[in-house]
């Protein structure tokens, strides 16, 4: 599955009421971090479809999103399972690093 744009318009069927984890990436196109990191989310997207779905934020076009999961720092993920919010990871440096934070998350 593709990495989906996660809008206010999408967040409620996208992620409050997905039967499966949900990993948001926030991030801003003038973010060199956040470009960086990017192929590795779409890897694990990939990797996880039909287990988990990925969502990108740009935290820009969707302040009320950003604000709804405080995020304070960009490139921040975080796990989202049955609608609650989860602990987060700040510029994660690889996909593997990444994987591990959704196991510890009980996401993968």
């Amino acid at each position: 599955m593709a990495v989906i744009t996660l809008t206010k318009e999408n967040l409620q069927e996208v992620v409050l009421d997905s039967k499966l984890p949900v990993l948001l990436d926030f991030g801003g196109p003038n973010c060199g971090y956040c470009r960086r990191i990017a192929p590795a989310v779409a890897a694990v997207a990939e990797e996880n479809e039909g287990r988990l779905v990925v969502c990108t934020v740009n935290v820009d076009e969707e302040p009320e999103i950003t604000e709804r999961f405080d995020i304070m720092t960009i490139p921040e993920l975080v796990v989202v399972k049955n609608g609650e919010r989860g602990e987060s990871v700040v510029n994660p440096g690889s996909k593997a690093e990444i994987e591990a934070y959704l196991r510890e998350q009980g996401a993968l």
